[in-house]
C-alpha cells in the first residue's frame, strides 16, 4: 500500500474530527457538513493523483 494514501486517510480522519468540533461550534446542518466532506475528499484525491503522476 502506498504510504501517501495512508497519510491521506489519517489526515481525512483528523479533518473529520476537527470538522465535527467546528460544526458543533457554528451549528452547521448535515447538508453543509456533507458538502465540506465531499469537497475535502475531492481535493485529497486530486492532491494524491498529482503526487502519483
Amino acid at each position: 500500500m502506498d504510504t501517501g494514501l495512508i497519510l491521506l486517510v489519517f489526515l481525512a480522519f483528523l479533518f473529520a474530527w476537527l470538522l465535527n468540533k467546528v460544526r458543533r461550534f457554528f451549528r452547521l446542518g448535515p447538508v453543509a457538513y456533507g458538502g465540506v466532506m465531499v469537497v475535502f475528499v475531492v481535493a485529497m484525491l486530486l492532491i494524491w493523483g498529482q503526487q502519483r503522476g
